[in-house]
């Protein structure tokens, strides 16, 4: 399963189950957060990883802009990547 897929996941989870919706959050007052939600999603059967979440926004912008244009670098409309991991809390609820 790749990342998108294992955050989706955990996004359609988390808002069906509060208690999950809730650890997840809490992770994100530990002293590094990013690595406490890996370990969360670890423990809930989820192989993410740091780099994994870093790198995913990466390489669907990658792809996107491979897509467009020809594969060019004018792609206007692309200009930025998107934070997976900031979206993923963004549609559970921060």
């Amino acid at each position: 399963m790749d990342t998108l897929s294992i955050l989706d996941d955990l996004q359609k989870a988390a808002l069906k189950n509060e208690e999950l919706r809730q650890q997840l959050l809490e992770t994100r007052k530990e002293a590094n957060p990013l690595s406490a939600f890996c370990r969360v999603c670890r423990e809930r059967g989820y192989m993410l990883y740091e780099m994994d979440v870093l790198t995913a926004g990466e390489e669907f912008h990658a792809a996107m802009k491979r897509s467009t244009n020809g594969g060019g670098e004018n792609s206007p409309k692309l200009e930025e990547q998107d934070d997976f991991y900031e979206l993923f809390f963004a549609s559970i609820g921060k």
